[in-house]
């Protein structure tokens, strides 16, 4: 991957003299999920307004694509369209009478033809599962759907790269996820994602690189595992660590587990540590099937699921959820799905996801990561394409 936003020895003062960023130099890889993780007043939503020229350098320099940015009405016009950002607060960002009008701000005043305008916001509030609520008042929304027309209003000017500030601030756990799911989803189809908070279980288990901050500085970046592996240098940042490591710790003080070279991510590998200490797994694990939504008629996932081939069913992204809600589908999980799917295989039992396009690969690639990892044989079947792949560590 190569660099796609940059920050080289930049600080900056507010007009009362309080110095938000000191001396911060960056470096976010073009494709990458990162998360800026510290407490309040640590300078995270300062550095976001950096990335798209809302604020400028008191001094330093910020590159995009590797060309320091310019702050001119035509530059900064240019680089909000590859580079958008979503507040904290979406009732900051959203003003227009109606929700379609609300996404087709940006694309209008840019002066794109009202053919390409309805188009792209078309494919916007499907994409952010908001068909239903096109003329509905913005105010009137949930905060989760607020955040969703937020989303689609940044989605229409096809950017590169997106970031946004507290994404899961004020949402309940289950809405939280559905962002997140959707920020894996359009990192997968391509997109740079970058995020701040404060919320260490979210960036330990979601981001491909972490950056702690505090005071204006940056602490440490790194995996995860990295930044996380250090809990002094984590407290001293006024935060807690993750609470899967807090238990693999805990753990390894009472000679329970013993040190593993990568700790555990998530629920899934902490389990997976704890049934092999145990002894308990030599099980033979539940199948996963994963069906494409988009070429698999509902009766045919009514057929498995009447069989009894499968206890659990779940279903990851927008279109899988709305088609569940509209066949009147009971989801057992509608978020986490993969890691859920897979806890329910190690325990012997089988699960469905549903899903569609690029997501089909992606869970299949994470169940092959997670067998691989553990040493076990996870069979996948896909549906409706006609094989059966046996995941299985071939070491």
């Amino acid at each position: 991957m190569s660099e796609i936003l940059g920050l080289r020895d930049v600080c900056y003062i507010y007009g009362d003299g309080h110095a938000a960023l000191r001396n911060v130099t960056l470096s976010i890889e073009s494709g990458s999920k990162v998360a800026l993780v510290g407490p309040n007043g640590a300078g995270k939503s300062t550095l976001l307004l950096m990335l798209n020229g809302t604020l400028r350098p008191s001094s330093g320099t910020v590159l995009f694509k590797g060309e320091p940015m310019r702050y001119d009405s035509r530059s900064l016009r240019d680089i909000r369209k590859s580079v958008g950002v979503v507040f904290q607060n979406s009732d900051d960002q959203l003003f227009a009478p109606t929700v379609e009008q609300d996404i087709a701000f940006g694309p209008l005043n840019l002066g794109y033809p009202r053919e390409k305008i309805e188009r792209y916001v078309g494919y916007a509030l499907s994409y952010v599962g908001l068909d239903e609520h096109r003329n509905r008042p913005p105010h009137h929304l949930s905060g989760g759907e607020k955040k969703r027309v937020a989303i689609a209003g940044i989605l229409v000017m096809e950017p590169e790269v997106l970031v946004l500030d507290e994404p899961t601030s004020n949402l309940d756990p289950a809405t939280s996820e559905e962002i997140m799911e959707m920020l894996d989803e359009l990192n997968l189809y391509g997109k740079t994602v970058v995020i701040s908070t404060h919320d260490v279980e979210l960036a330990y288990r979601w981001a491909d690189e972490v950056v702690l901050m505090d005071g204006g500085n940056v602490v440490r970046t790194g995996t995860p595992e990295r930044v996380f592996a250090d809990p002094d240098v984590v407290r001293k940042a006024r935060l807690k660590l993750p609470a899967v490591l807090e238990i693999y710790r805990e753990m390894l003080g009472r000679g329970i587990l013993v040190p593993v070279d990568e700790m555990p991510r998530n629920i899934v590998d902490l389990m997976h540590l704890i049934e092999s200490a145990a002894g308990r797994s030599g099980r033979k694990p539940g199948r996963i099937y994963i069906c494409d939504i988009s070429a698999t008629p509902p009766s045919r996932i009514r057929d498995i699921l009447s069989s009894g081939a499968v206890r659990y069913i779940g279903a990851m992204g927008t279109k899988a959820k709305m088609i569940a809600s509209e066949e009147l589908l009971e989801l057992d999980f509608s978020y986490g799905v993969v890691d859920k799917c897979v806890l329910k295989a190690i325990a012997g039992k089988s699960s469905l996801i549903i899903t569609s396009g690029g997501m089909v690969e992606h869970a299949e690639r994470r169940i092959r990561s997670y067998a691989e990892e553990f040493g076990i044989e996870i069979e996948v079947i896909i549906l409706p394409r006609a094989h059966v792949s046996t995941l299985a560590d071939n070491r």
